[in-house]
């Protein structure tokens, strides 16, 4: 499994497999996010035998499922708190690591840890078109 350095605490990375996910704990990962809906595509793991590899490595587990029309702005606060209060290293993943990314770039705009105007530079160093971000930033103004 690839993993795309995001900041010093959180990496995306495409569908990991059971031994990957053992992986994680072997090198210390503290917590892993899955933001893939079950069934997205034939063969893929799913959240329940994920949960079960990564609670067998050590690792915290979350399941939040997003695709890119069903991002919320609850989903974008949970992944933001479940990073910072993850102890260590944190692995997040969909299908790609686009989604994943996406809901940390949007943390980070309205955080202010990231400027929207950096989006898209921000998605192209690491190989990922964040575009679906900034879209998303366009429909949800902060109220």
């Amino acid at each position: 499994m690839k993993r795309i350095p995001v900041d010093a605490k959180l990496s995306v990375a495409a569908q990991p497999s059971e031994a990957e996910i053992a992986a994680l704990g072997v090198e210390g990962v503290a917590l892993l996010i899955n933001n893939r809906p079950d069934d997205e595509e034939p063969g893929q793991l799913g959240s329940s035998a994920e949960r079960k590899a990564a609670e067998a490595a050590g690792l915290a587990y979350l399941d939040l499922p997003v695709t890119g029309p069903t991002i919320t702005e609850e989903a974008v606060r949970r992944f933001a708190e479940a990073v910072a209060a993850a102890p260590g290293p944190v692995v997040a993943h969909c299908r790609s690591g686009t989604r994943s990314l996406t809901l940390w770039a949007i943390a980070a705009v309205r955080s202010g840890r990231l400027q929207r105007e950096e989006v898209l530079a921000f998605g192209a160093e690491r190989g990922i078109d964040l575009a679906g971000a900034l879209r998303w930033l366009d429909a949800h103004p902060e109220g």
